[in-house]
């Protein structure tokens, strides 16, 4: 199967690196011209430079997610893409007790209304070329909820809703929703701590990885850290022609984390 985006756009938030990058990247490889979005402009044009040598098409916007103004700067972008897809995200690890409104907030905003925000601005041009691909990175802890990180499991779960929300608004067009499902990830939030503590023990980082997988989702069934690119091929897949009768789904890229079939 060769996944062919020659002509469309993509919008990928909090795509500097991690999953976003990958996901950027694997969507130029494709042929789509990719917006790579990040609070930092040197990052950004760092990764727009990375997709460039690479031979892909890419511009960068320096926009910041958690703030309440910061999805109006692509607003423009998302109104005439093709693909939206939503991975910025705020974690706030905190115990329940200790997490204050502001935290709350701040999930909210960035994991959850950034995505309404430019949901609402790409879905109307999508409808009208009756084809469009909107995909909201979620995370195992929407299913899989851990007591520190209550308000980002929430805020995540809530990505489902509006998912299947935006699915069912685009019923019967060539407009389809979904959410990615990842579970633990070798992305930028865990690879320096893994790869530190590879250099301190002298162990490979897939021994690491792996105990830590081993440790923390002992229900895990891979038994191991995905990659990167692998969550990014799932991604890639549901902006593709070729996904065009998934909608309204949730896709787990967990490595089985999640105890149960759906």
């Amino acid at each position: 199967m060769r996944i062919d985006l020659t002509g469309k756009t993509a919008v990928v938030t909090g795509s500097t690196g991690g999953i976003g990058l990958a996901t950027g990247r694997a969507l130029a490889a494709a042929g789509a011209t990719v917006v790579i979005n990040g609070r930092s402009a040197e990052k950004v044009a760092r990764a727009v430079a990375e997709i460039e040598a690479e031979g892909g098409r890419a511009r960068g916007v320096v926009a910041d997610m958690g703030a309440a103004e910061g999805p109006g700067a692509l607003a423009g972008d998302a109104a005439a893409a093709d693909i939206l897809v939503g991975n910025a995200a705020f974690i706030g690890m905190s115990p329940f007790a200790e997490a204050p409104d502001a935290l709350w907030a701040q999930a909210w905003q960035t994991n959850v209304m950034a995505n309404v925000a430019l949901a609402r601005a790409a879905l109307p041009g999508m409808l009208a070329r009756n084809w469009g691909r909107l995909v909201f990175v979620s995370s195992e802890s929407a299913r899989n909820l851990q007591p520190a990180l209550i308000p980002y499991g929430a805020t995540k779960l809530a990505l489902h809703a509006l998912s299947r929300g935006l699915a069912k608004t685009a019923a019967g067009s060539g407009v389809t929703a979904n959410v990615v499902v990842p579970g633990p990830t070798l992305s930028d939030l865990l690879a320096p701590r893994v790869r530190a503590a590879a250099e301190q023990s002298g162990e490979t980082v897939e021994a690491v990885a792996a105990r830590f997988v081993a440790e923390n989702r002992p229900s895990s069934i891979l038994r191991r850290m995905a990659s990167v690119e692998e969550v990014a091929a799932m991604i890639v897949y549901l902006c593709s022609p070729q996904a065009s009768a998934t909608t309204g789904a949730a896709l787990r890229v967990d490595g089985g984390v999640v105890d149960d079939v759906n």
